[in-house]
């Protein structure tokens, strides 16, 4: 499996799963993209849209197929699911989303029984923790998209708030997939200072009082977009084309991916979005970064948020 030659399947042809076929074809990572949905019509609808393009980008074959013509795929990436409804608590979410997937799972297990399986659909830490009970793959060939738009997010207001390149900025968010999420200002550097250090040195004209608020902004971001336009999904489909490009190319990147814990930062059993190490092979190492301990505690509060809502169901 080499960039530009994989064959990749998106399940979902929503605004995500459309979107993310787009981004990943004008990246050319893909030989072949085939979009699966229950709604074969819109499918097809979205790979006629697509493919009248490809005279614009590196050779590609997109498709709208059912789960045989996914057979064989390196990458399967998940984006349906139902969406939450007014009234609907997050447990009734999940409850749906976990018949969705049982629907789904064995049918990517059958065709592409060697594939990483890329989980975008949320409540994401939840429904990949559920694809890999499912599936029966190894862990590291079972990841959720995580954390890797919030920490994308954050270094995008910092690099407003300190009108700095939002590349030379190194953070992470940390934890659940959302509102329990954590930001790691300890490990928060700017051109090898943390964010203290910069602030004084550099900056000059600003105290702590902007971490809360930019950290309330990031947790806010999905439904600050959503009330203006109903969804999110260019960012995403820009995170999930990341890691994608990151498994295909087997750069070793340290993305915050939602992966397995087994009792590193004292989490056992839960996915969870902490930096990790991505190659070809899916998950490589998780890196258990040093968190203050108000940090580490947060992050084990996240942890038992989603611990709180598995008790509801027989996973």
């Amino acid at each position: 499996m080499r960039t530009g030659s994989a064959k990749i399947t998106i399940i979902g042809a929503g605004f995500v799963g459309s979107t993310t076929a787009f981004a990943i074809m004008n990246s050319g990572l893909a030989s072949e993209i085939v979009i699966v949905d229950i709604n074969k019509e819109k499918a097809e609808g979205e790979a006629m849209d697509l493919s009248h393009g490809v005279s614009f980008v590196s050779p590609v074959n997109i498709i709208a197929g059912d789960y045989s013509q996914s057979a064989n795929s390196d990458i399967v990436i998940i984006t349906a699911g139902a969406n939450q409804k007014p009234g609907e608590t997050r447990i009734d979410l999940v409850d749906r989303n976990i018949k969705v997937f049982k629907g789904i799972i064995p049918e990517v297990v059958k065709y592409s029984p060697n594939a990483i399986l890329l989980v975008v659909s949320n409540p994401v830490d939840i429904l990949t923790y559920i694809t890999y009970k499912l599936s029966g793959f190894p862990k590291e060939r079972v990841i959720g998209s995580g954390t890797v738009l919030d920490t994308s997010r954050l270094r995008y207001m910092l690099s407003k708030h300190f009108d700095v390149d939002a590349r030379n900025i190194h953070t992470y968010i940390m934890g659940e997939h959302g509102d329990s999420e954590i930001a790691t200002w300890s490990l928060t550097n700017i051109a090898g200072m943390n964010v203290d250090e910069y602030c004084s040195q550099i900056c000059h004209s600003c105290d702590g009082s902007f971490k809360h608020q930019i950290h309330e902004e990031v947790k806010n971001a999905a439904y600050n977009v959503i009330d203006r336009k109903g969804a999110t999904y260019y960012a995403v489909a820009l995170a999930i084309r990341r890691i994608v490009e990151a498994i295909l190319g087997d750069e070793n990147s340290i993305l915050t991916v939602s992966t397995l814990l087994e009792g590193q930062f004292g989490v056992d059993g839960l996915f969870l979005g902490v930096p990790a190490i991505v190659g070809k092979d899916g998950v490589k190492k998780i890196l258990e970064v040093p968190l203050n301990q108000e940090e580490l505690s947060n992050f084990q509060k996240s942890a038992n948020s989603l611990k709180e809502i598995f008790n509801n169901f027989d996973i």
